[in-house]
């Protein structure tokens, strides 16, 4: 088997669930159950945020031109149907199904053409980035899949790899403890200790390091906040990143 991790990162205006998040930074939505044939998709979301912000995705769910998950820039003609399951003061259940024009695309239909049938998906959509992990049977081609889904999404999204391994785990979902860094997180981090980032007070604010790094300030605060995830995971549970000694008296 075979795990993909990789991001898109949504410019202004591409993607209404991505425009939302951005406003409602501390919202989150992950793929609950997500599945998709060559005409269809369906799939329960998981989100996660302020009652305003859950007002706001459900919002974009329900009232968007076209499905979010289509990587078309305009209504493309396809059928959707968005309905909520489950709705608390932090928490909103919704469920989704889409029935696709030829004229449609999305990460599911275009990984089932490159990478076969029986791809599993599990996605975590935060701010302007839309983390997915694939698993597949490895039969498939990888490179022709990054290649039309680079052509997919256009002007409209940057991607970023974060993981390509073998594996014969089960799905443990997008953020498990056991993902090493990736490239980008991991220069990300060591220039945030070198510059003073975690220092109290902080010697750089997050503006400033991005800046320094060339990257955008979103994009910065993800590589950074998912750097941190992943280290403290490893610390509670004890892998990879050992607790210090005790000190010595």
């Amino acid at each position: 088997m075979r795990e993909l991790v990789f991001a898109l990162e949504y410019e202004p205006g591409c993607n209404r669930v991505a425009d939302t998040l951005a406003e409602h930074p501390d919202a989150r939505v992950r793929s609950l159950s997500l599945h998709a044939t060559a005409e269809q998709l369906w799939r329960v979301d998981h989100a996660t945020g302020t009652p305003d912000a859950l007002d706001a995705i459900e919002d974009a769910f329900l009232t968007s031109d076209y499905y979010a998950d289509c990587l078309a820039t305009e209504d493309c003609g396809a059928t959707q149907t968005t309905r909520v399951l489950d709705r608390t003061d932090d928490t909103l259940v919704l469920y989704s199904d889409w029935e696709r024009t030829p004229s449609c695309a999305s990460v599911p239909h275009i990984a089932r053409d490159h990478l076969g049938e029986g791809v599993l998906f599990e996605t975590r959509h935060e701010g302007r980035h839309y983390t997915w992990r694939l698993i597949h049977s490895g039969e498939g081609d990888v490179a022709a899949f990054f290649d039309a889904l680079e052509a997919a999404v256009g002007e409209c999204a940057r991607m970023e790899m974060l993981r390509t391994a073998d594996t014969t785990e089960s799905m443990g979902g997008v953020d498990e403890t056991d993902s090493d860094l990736s490239p980008e997180q991991e220069a990300a981090l060591r220039a945030a200790v070198e510059h003073g980032y975690y220092e109290s007070p902080r010697e750089v604010d997050v503006g400033e390091l991005a800046a320094h790094l060339d990257v955008p300030r979103s994009t910065l605060t993800y590589r950074l906040r998912r750097a941190e995830e992943h280290l403290a995971k490893h610390h509670v549970t004890g892998e990879r990143v050992p607790e210090k000694p005790p000190a010595t008296r």
